[in-house]
Protein backbone atom coordinates (compact mmCIF):
# COMPACT_ATOMS: atom_id res chain seq x y z
CA UNK A 1 0.00 0.00 0.00
CA UNK A 2 1.44 3.54 -1.06
CA UNK A 3 -0.26 6.92 0.70
CA UNK A 4 0.67 9.63 -1.21
CA UNK A 5 0.56 12.84 1.40
CA UNK A 6 -0.91 16.00 -0.40
CA UNK A 7 1.30 19.40 0.29
CA UNK A 8 -1.11 22.61 0.53
CA UNK A 9 -0.23 23.36 -2.82
CA UNK A 10 -1.51 19.87 -4.21
CA UNK A 11 -5.09 20.25 -1.86
CA UNK A 12 -5.06 23.84 -3.18
CA UNK A 13 -5.34 22.10 -6.59
CA UNK A 14 -7.86 19.02 -5.57
CA UNK A 15 -9.92 21.91 -3.89
CA UNK A 16 -10.38 23.07 -7.77
CA UNK A 17 -11.08 19.70 -9.12
CA UNK A 18 -13.79 19.06 -6.50
CA UNK A 19 -15.59 22.44 -6.59
CA UNK A 20 -15.83 21.58 -10.21
CA UNK A 21 -17.86 18.17 -9.81
CA UNK A 22 -19.72 20.25 -7.35
CA UNK A 23 -20.78 22.92 -10.11
CA UNK A 24 -21.10 20.13 -12.42
CA UNK A 25 -23.90 18.36 -10.01
CA UNK A 26 -25.35 22.04 -9.62
CA UNK A 27 -26.12 22.08 -13.11
CA UNK A 28 -27.50 18.91 -13.35
CA UNK A 29 -29.67 20.01 -10.70
CA UNK A 30 -31.64 22.05 -12.92
CA UNK A 31 -32.47 19.51 -15.45
CA UNK A 32 -33.44 16.77 -13.32
CA UNK A 33 -37.07 16.06 -13.51
CA UNK A 34 -39.54 13.75 -15.29
CA UNK A 35 -38.99 13.11 -18.92
CA UNK A 36 -35.50 13.61 -18.83
CA UNK A 37 -33.21 10.97 -19.83
CA UNK A 38 -30.19 9.90 -17.91
CA UNK A 39 -28.15 10.40 -21.67
CA UNK A 40 -29.32 13.74 -21.75
CA UNK A 41 -27.86 14.45 -18.16
CA UNK A 42 -25.13 13.00 -19.50
CA UNK A 43 -24.29 15.18 -22.52
CA UNK A 44 -25.13 18.51 -20.30
CA UNK A 45 -22.43 17.55 -17.73
CA UNK A 46 -19.49 16.54 -20.08
CA UNK A 47 -19.87 20.02 -21.94
CA UNK A 48 -19.91 21.80 -18.82
CA UNK A 49 -16.68 19.88 -17.42
CA UNK A 50 -14.89 20.70 -20.88
CA UNK A 51 -16.20 24.64 -20.97
CA UNK A 52 -14.37 24.50 -17.71
CA UNK A 53 -11.19 23.37 -19.01
CA UNK A 54 -11.40 19.98 -17.10
CA UNK A 55 -11.59 16.45 -18.53
CA UNK A 56 -14.31 14.07 -17.29
CA UNK A 57 -12.78 11.78 -15.51
CA UNK A 58 -14.89 8.67 -15.70
CA UNK A 59 -14.94 8.81 -19.68
CA UNK A 60 -13.34 5.65 -20.67
CA UNK A 61 -12.34 4.72 -17.51
CA UNK A 62 -10.97 1.01 -17.53
CA UNK A 63 -12.64 -1.78 -15.91
CA UNK A 64 -11.32 -5.33 -14.98
CA UNK A 65 -14.36 -6.58 -16.21
CA UNK A 66 -14.78 -5.72 -19.58
CA UNK A 67 -15.20 -2.71 -21.55
CA UNK A 68 -14.06 0.86 -20.43
CA UNK A 69 -17.18 3.16 -18.59
CA UNK A 70 -18.72 5.23 -21.70
CA UNK A 71 -20.04 7.88 -20.45
CA UNK A 72 -18.94 11.04 -18.65
CA UNK A 73 -21.13 10.38 -15.25
CA UNK A 74 -22.66 7.50 -13.68
CA UNK A 75 -26.47 7.91 -13.31
CA UNK A 76 -28.51 5.15 -10.83
CA UNK A 77 -31.74 5.03 -10.52
CA UNK A 78 -33.88 3.68 -7.83
CA UNK A 79 -32.39 -0.08 -7.12
CA UNK A 80 -29.11 0.67 -9.03
CA UNK A 81 -26.36 1.53 -6.14
CA UNK A 82 -23.88 2.90 -8.41
CA UNK A 83 -21.84 2.49 -11.92
CA UNK A 84 -25.26 2.86 -13.58
CA UNK A 85 -24.65 3.58 -17.66
CA UNK A 86 -26.60 6.99 -18.97
CA UNK A 87 -29.17 6.06 -21.69
CA UNK A 88 -31.62 7.18 -24.18
CA UNK A 89 -33.62 4.01 -22.73
CA UNK A 90 -33.49 5.16 -18.88
CA UNK A 91 -36.52 8.34 -18.43
CA UNK A 92 -36.78 9.85 -15.30
CA UNK A 93 -40.17 9.46 -14.05
CA UNK A 94 -42.02 11.37 -10.75
CA UNK A 95 -41.17 9.34 -8.01
CA UNK A 96 -37.64 8.19 -9.02
CA UNK A 97 -34.75 8.46 -7.01
CA UNK A 98 -31.00 8.69 -9.32
CA UNK A 99 -27.74 8.96 -7.64
CA UNK A 100 -25.12 10.69 -9.92
CA UNK A 101 -21.36 9.93 -9.48
CA UNK A 102 -19.25 12.47 -11.21
CA UNK A 103 -15.18 12.72 -11.33
CA UNK A 104 -13.09 15.62 -12.70
CA UNK A 105 -9.27 16.04 -13.72
CA UNK A 106 -8.24 19.46 -13.44
CA UNK A 107 -5.05 20.52 -13.61
CA UNK A 108 -3.43 16.62 -13.20
CA UNK A 109 -5.58 16.17 -10.12
CA UNK A 110 -8.75 14.37 -9.96
CA UNK A 111 -12.25 15.65 -8.05
CA UNK A 112 -15.11 12.98 -7.13
CA UNK A 113 -18.44 13.56 -5.42
CA UNK A 114 -21.85 11.94 -5.35
CA UNK A 115 -25.43 12.88 -4.78
CA UNK A 116 -29.17 11.36 -4.82
CA UNK A 117 -31.62 13.51 -6.39
CA UNK A 118 -35.24 13.03 -5.88
CA UNK A 119 -37.54 13.58 -9.09
CA UNK A 120 -40.67 14.88 -8.77
CA UNK A 121 -42.38 13.89 -5.20
CA UNK A 122 -41.09 10.71 -3.78
CA UNK A 123 -42.37 8.45 -1.36
CA UNK A 124 -41.74 9.35 2.70
CA UNK A 125 -39.74 5.77 3.08
CA UNK A 126 -37.36 6.78 0.52
CA UNK A 127 -36.80 10.24 1.94
CA UNK A 128 -35.52 8.68 5.27
CA UNK A 129 -33.48 6.38 3.01
CA UNK A 130 -31.67 9.70 1.41
CA UNK A 131 -31.31 11.33 4.73
CA UNK A 132 -30.03 8.50 6.63
CA UNK A 133 -27.44 8.26 3.84
CA UNK A 134 -26.41 11.43 4.09
CA UNK A 135 -26.10 12.05 7.59
CA UNK A 136 -23.69 8.97 7.42
CA UNK A 137 -21.57 10.70 4.70
CA UNK A 138 -21.10 13.55 7.51
CA UNK A 139 -20.50 11.21 10.72
CA UNK A 140 -18.06 9.86 8.44
CA UNK A 141 -16.04 13.20 8.01
CA UNK A 142 -16.68 13.82 11.72
CA UNK A 143 -14.36 10.81 12.43
CA UNK A 144 -12.23 11.92 9.75
CA UNK A 145 -9.17 13.52 11.57
CA UNK A 146 -5.31 13.27 11.89
CA UNK A 147 -4.26 10.46 14.48
CA UNK A 148 -8.01 8.48 13.69
CA UNK A 149 -8.48 5.18 12.19
CA UNK A 150 -9.93 4.52 8.51
CA UNK A 151 -12.77 2.03 10.91
CA UNK A 152 -13.29 5.15 13.08
CA UNK A 153 -15.07 6.63 9.69
CA UNK A 154 -16.34 2.86 8.54
CA UNK A 155 -17.76 2.26 11.65
CA UNK A 156 -19.72 6.17 12.04
CA UNK A 157 -21.32 5.01 8.59
CA UNK A 158 -22.12 1.55 9.50
CA UNK A 159 -23.54 2.32 12.56
CA UNK A 160 -25.82 5.15 12.21
CA UNK A 161 -27.49 3.37 8.75
CA UNK A 162 -28.07 -0.14 10.43
CA UNK A 163 -29.36 1.25 13.28
CA UNK A 164 -32.40 2.45 10.86
CA UNK A 165 -32.71 -1.20 9.51
CA UNK A 166 -30.71 -0.34 6.31
CA UNK A 167 -28.22 -2.41 4.53
CA UNK A 168 -24.52 -1.04 4.58
CA UNK A 169 -22.43 -2.13 1.05
CA UNK A 170 -19.63 -4.01 1.44
CA UNK A 171 -18.27 -4.70 -1.77
CA UNK A 172 -17.42 -1.09 -2.93
CA UNK A 173 -15.59 1.00 -0.86
CA UNK A 174 -14.38 4.60 -0.57
CA UNK A 175 -11.02 5.83 -1.74
CA UNK A 176 -7.78 7.72 -1.68
CA UNK A 177 -7.39 10.40 -4.62
CA UNK A 178 -5.11 12.48 -5.89
CA UNK A 179 -3.23 12.62 -9.66
CA UNK A 180 -5.50 9.07 -9.45
CA UNK A 181 -9.03 8.69 -9.08
CA UNK A 182 -8.80 5.81 -6.86
CA UNK A 183 -5.51 5.75 -4.73
CA UNK A 184 -4.65 4.14 -1.36
CA UNK A 185 -6.06 3.40 1.17
CA UNK A 186 -9.71 1.99 1.00
CA UNK A 187 -12.41 3.40 2.93
CA UNK A 188 -15.11 1.07 3.98
CA UNK A 189 -18.51 1.48 5.04
CA UNK A 190 -18.60 -0.75 7.58
CA UNK A 191 -15.44 -1.64 10.19
CA UNK A 192 -14.23 -1.31 13.86
CA UNK A 193 -13.23 1.92 15.18
CA UNK A 194 -9.62 2.04 15.34
CA UNK A 195 -9.08 -0.41 12.92
CA UNK A 196 -7.19 0.12 9.55
CA UNK A 197 -4.60 2.64 8.12
CA UNK A 198 -4.07 5.14 10.33
CA UNK A 199 -5.10 9.05 9.02
CA UNK A 200 -2.54 11.72 8.63
CA UNK A 201 -2.44 15.47 7.75
CA UNK A 202 -2.31 15.34 3.85
CA UNK A 203 -4.23 12.53 3.06
CA UNK A 204 -6.91 12.76 0.54
CA UNK A 205 -9.83 10.66 0.74
CA UNK A 206 -13.29 9.95 -0.68
CA UNK A 207 -15.90 9.03 1.93
CA UNK A 208 -19.18 7.39 0.03
CA UNK A 209 -21.76 5.30 2.01
CA UNK A 210 -23.67 3.29 -0.37
CA UNK A 211 -26.58 1.93 1.41
CA UNK A 212 -29.76 0.61 0.53
CA UNK A 213 -33.26 0.27 1.64
CA UNK A 214 -33.71 -3.51 2.01
CA UNK A 215 -30.88 -6.23 2.11
CA UNK A 216 -27.26 -5.39 1.22
CA UNK A 217 -26.71 -7.91 -1.55
CA UNK A 218 -26.00 -6.49 -4.91
CA UNK A 219 -25.34 -7.87 -8.50
CA UNK A 220 -23.85 -6.64 -11.49
CA UNK A 221 -25.14 -6.27 -14.34
CA UNK A 222 -24.69 -7.82 -18.19
CA UNK A 223 -23.38 -4.37 -18.82
CA UNK A 224 -20.60 -5.11 -16.10
CA UNK A 225 -21.14 -2.34 -14.70
CA UNK A 226 -24.23 -1.12 -13.46
CA UNK A 227 -24.52 -2.72 -9.30
CA UNK A 228 -28.24 -3.34 -7.96
CA UNK A 229 -29.93 -4.59 -5.32
CA UNK A 230 -30.79 -8.33 -4.88
CA UNK A 231 -33.93 -7.16 -3.59
CA UNK A 232 -35.09 -4.71 -6.00
CA UNK A 233 -35.10 -2.06 -3.21
CA UNK A 234 -33.88 1.46 -3.63
CA UNK A 235 -30.32 2.70 -2.98
CA UNK A 236 -28.81 6.08 -1.72
CA UNK A 237 -25.27 7.07 -2.28
CA UNK A 238 -23.57 10.30 -1.39
CA UNK A 239 -20.18 11.34 -1.47
CA UNK A 240 -17.55 14.05 -0.65
CA UNK A 241 -13.59 14.18 -1.14
CA UNK A 242 -11.66 15.33 1.93
CA UNK A 243 -8.57 16.28 3.10
CA UNK A 244 -7.24 15.09 6.10
CA UNK A 245 -6.40 17.54 8.96
CA UNK A 246 -5.60 18.38 12.62
CA UNK A 247 -8.74 18.45 14.69
CA UNK A 248 -11.29 19.02 11.38
CA UNK A 249 -11.31 17.18 8.44
CA UNK A 250 -11.41 19.49 5.15
CA UNK A 251 -14.25 18.76 2.58
CA UNK A 252 -13.26 20.12 -0.64
CA UNK A 253 -15.96 19.01 -2.76
CA UNK A 254 -19.54 20.60 -2.04
CA UNK A 255 -23.14 20.50 -2.42
CA UNK A 256 -23.76 24.39 -2.23
CA UNK A 257 -25.00 24.33 -5.74
CA UNK A 258 -27.22 21.42 -5.77
CA UNK A 259 -28.99 23.01 -2.45
CA UNK A 260 -29.06 26.60 -4.20
CA UNK A 261 -30.84 25.67 -6.86
CA UNK A 262 -33.20 22.83 -4.95
CA UNK A 263 -34.37 25.85 -2.61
Amino acid sequence: MKIFLKTEDEIGLMRRANQLVGKTLGELAKHIKPGVTTLQLDKIADEFIRDHGAVPTFKNFPSPYGVPFPASICTSVNDAVVHGVPSDDDVLKDGDIVSIDCGTLLDGFNGDSAYTFCVGEVSEEVKQLLKTTREALYLGIENAVAGRHVGDISSAVQDHCEKEGYGVVRELTGHGIGREMHEDPQVPNYGRRGNGVMLKAGMCIAIEPMITMGDRSIYMMPDRWTIRTRDGKPAAHFEHTIAIRQGKAEILSTFEEIENINQ
